[in-house]
């Protein structure tokens, strides 16, 4: 058994270096990298060059087409059983590879899989705020963090493998601005595949980006939400729109507020609760009050990004007009 893994990279060969040197201290080293530079006016390929002779790599380059469709030209050259996706900014445990194959050497059965992110102790206030609010059971409900899901799992694809032979037979990623891997993975389930999650197989995700790109990156998978009931229907459950009711009752609370304090009552507990949770989990001042704006901002972003997804599906057509951009990384 090898794994092939895949990395799309957009104008980010710090991250790569990172992630390229995690790689190399990997105590189960059997797998090759293949690199995808999507377009990139800041290029990679010094940074490929520096790690060539510590583990076997692919580098190609090409027009920008977008993360899924470079991961698709990243798997026409993989040479192993199985496509293992990580975003550019994960860096990779050194058990990682080892946990997998012991994994799937017990479970013969599973045909793709996914694990947890988490983060590190070298990670900024910022990161860790979002991390908490990405990962938090009062916000997402804890399942990005770790919380194995009672349903069925969708791996994504900051820590995703599948089968070579079943990545084929889908027809690999669609080209879609957002939800793209999710899409993958219903896909692959709706195809009879089968899927896992493992809790120990878990990457480090830095998520390098301010509190105004993570209000777009929440906005639109909010909207992907939509999408992807309108390609997979009936996948939409009840928790999903929550975070629509939470930013309509922000919204409406800081009106109020205008008019009587006690309106703002409500909202007050709901920060300090997220305050008192992220103080007892990080022991830090500072991060548990970065962590209730960054809490803010992805119920609220996702929320206003589920609901113009909404509005918009009454016009039909929502994943057409949610496909590929000239303009996806801007």
């Amino acid at each position: 058994m090898g794994f092939s893994v895949i990395i799309p990279v957009y104008n980010r060969p710090d991250e790569l270096d990172a992630l390229l040197e995690s790689l190399c201290g990997q105590l189960n080293k059997n797998f090759e990298v293949v690199v995808v530079e999507d377009g990139s006016s800041s290029t990679s390929e010094k940074v490929v060059e520096k790690y060539r002779d510590d583990i076997p790599l692919t580098y190609i380059q090409q027009k920008n087409t977008g993360p899924a469709l470079a991961r698709n030209k990243g798997a026409e050259h993989a040479k192993h059983d199985w496509l293992l996706f990580f975003d550019s900014d994960c860096e990779i445990p050194e058990e990682y590879f080892a946990t997998v194959q012991k994994f799937l050497d017990e479970h013969t059965d599973t045909d793709f899989f996914g694990g947890p992110d988490r983060e590190a102790e070298n990670f900024s206030t910022l990161q860790k705020g979002i991390n908490y609010a990405m990962t938090s059971v009062l916000t997402t409900g804890g399942i990005r963090g770790g919380k194995k899901r009672a349903d069925l799992f969708y791996p994504r694809t900051f820590n995703m493998g599948v089968r070579k032979e079943a990545f084929l037979k889908s027809g690999g990623f669609k080209n879609l601005r957002f939800g793209e891997d999710l899409d993958f993975s219903m896909r692959l389930l709706e195809m009879g595949y089968t899927s896992a999650y493992i809790d120990e197989a878990c990457v480090i995700h830095r998520r390098r980006s301010g509190l105004r790109a993570f209000f777009k990156q929440v906005f639109n998978s909010g909207m992907a939400r939509i999408v992807l009931e309108e390609l997979h229907p009936g996948t939409l459950r009840v928790i999903h729109t929550l975070p629509s009711f939470f930013a309509v009752f922000t919204l409406f609370s800081i009106l109020l507020g205008f008019y009587s304090f006690y309106a703002l009552i409500p909202l007050f507990f709901v920060m300090l609760s997220w305050f008192i949770h992220a103080l007892f989990l990080t022991k830090s001042l500072s991060v548990a009050l970065t962590a209730v704006f960054s809490s803010f901002v992805q119920l609220c972003g996702y929320g206003l990004g589920f609901l113009r997804g909404w509005l918009l599906s009454f016009k039909g057509n929502v994943a057409g007009e949610f496909a590929f951009r000239d303009t996806f990384y801007e």
